[in-house]
């Protein structure tokens, strides 16, 4: 056995030729699968105008999840604080747990069109001719510059924020978020707050960071858990890790740094079927690193018309590079490998595919593959 538990991270995305409806109820229909294929945590990730991805709101997504389910932990994977208040969300996740009690994780993004936190810790560990020692890959880094800088990005913040607001420092949003739902929250001039439902609330909180930066020292600081995102940014993992574990300092609910890491993955009964699976994904990826939003999902015969040029696969090349696909122990070996260089305690799995059958049938054969190790 590995020891080490696989969580699912949903983005609830759109195959071409569906619909957000449709979405909806695939992700619903794969959470119940994943409960049944035993992965402990089943996430929500939050994305804006992206005709692809219809993961819009975390919360109104788990409620409906939880319904449908009984017993697998259900969580964000993140809740955007770039445009939300530490009120609004503890609201929000207090409603969820009154409802379906002790079943949320809570997790917080920094994201929100923010330039790129600058690493306080640099990754110690060694990496050669872009591989660590055990062989995990890491890219050179991509600059999210053109993404941030792009109409779309301007336009969704113009959205998102009322006219005039300005997004709180995000130290401070989470020292809000845990004071309270402890009940010990004061404002400036001694007033107290008290979240009904929300304060109290058993919740397991975790943060969600790119680098070394404000998000990991946030979470080590707190004694909070660390989702560290490869899958969007595989070049700065080490560095993440490493700097959420420098600045950890044990807390009533942690005693030790706790690690999830994120993987992109398709898994199929034989080699030649993932990687035409997972065709469609350096497209969608293009049309999200472009700026224009994520794409419906491509067929693999969509997929096989695209003429790539030399500046588009530059763009998409990191996250294609380090996608695992390929057979159950294929995949569960590099699998490993990630779980190794960054002494994960948990790894996280997101899978797309254009037909639902095949991404709930990546999913099973890959936590078959995964308990018998």
């Amino acid at each position: 056995m590995s020891g080490v538990p696989l969580s699912v991270l949903d983005l609830v995305p759109v195959p071409s030729g569906s619909s957000g409806g449709e979405a909806l109820r695939n992700s619903i229909d794969l959470a119940r699968s994943a409960e049944s294929f035993g992965y402990r945590r089943y996430w929500f990730a939050e994305h804006h105008l992206n005709p692809g991805v219809a993961g819009t709101s975390p919360a109104v997504v788990l409620a409906l999840v939880a319904g449908a389910t009984s017993t697998i932990r259900l969580g964000s994977g993140a809740v955007q604080m770039g445009h939300r208040t530490a009120l609004s969300t503890v609201e929000e996740f207090g409603l969820l747990d009154a409802a379906f009690p002790s079943r949320f994780d809570l997790g917080l993004g920094r994201s929100g069109g923010g330039p790129r936190e600058p690493a306080l810790v640099g990754a110690s560990t060694a990496v050669v001719d872009g591989r660590t020692a055990n062989g995990l890959r890491i890219p050179r880094p991509f600059s999210f510059a053109k993404l941030i800088g792009s109409p779309r990005f301007a336009m969704q913040k113009t959205l998102l924020l009322l006219p005039g607001a300005k997004a709180q420092n995000y130290t401070e949003q989470v020292d809000d978020v845990l004071a309270l739902i402890a009940g010990t929250y004061r404002s400036a001039d001694g007033a107290e707050a008290h979240v009904v439902p929300g304060e109290g609330a058993d919740i397991e909180l975790w943060v969600m960071g790119s680098s070394g930066g404000e998000s990991a020292q946030v979470a080590g600081a707190r004694g909070l858990r660390f989702g560290a995102n490869y899958h969007v940014s595989p070049a700065t993992v080490l560095e993440a890790v490493e700097g959420y574990r420098s600045a950890f300092q044990p807390s009533a609910d942690l005693d030790r740094p706790y690690v999830a890491v994120s993987a992109d993955v398709v898994v199929a009964d034989d080699e030649a079927t993932a990687g035409r699976l997972a065709s469609g994904y350096g497209q969608w990826v293009l049309s999200i690193r472009s700026g224009s939003g994520a794409i419906p999902f491509p067929t693999p015969e969509e997929a096989a018309t695209h003429s790539w040029t030399d500046d588009e696969w530059s763009v998409v090349e990191d996250r294609v590079a380090t996608q695992f696909v390929g057979t159950p122990a294929q995949v569960a070996d590099q699998l490993e490998i990630l779980r190794d260089a960054v002494d994960a305690d948990e790894l996280i799995v997101t899978t797309i595919t254009h037909d639902h059958r095949d991404r709930v049938r990546s999913y099973q054969l890959l936590a078959e593959e995964w308990s018998s190790r």
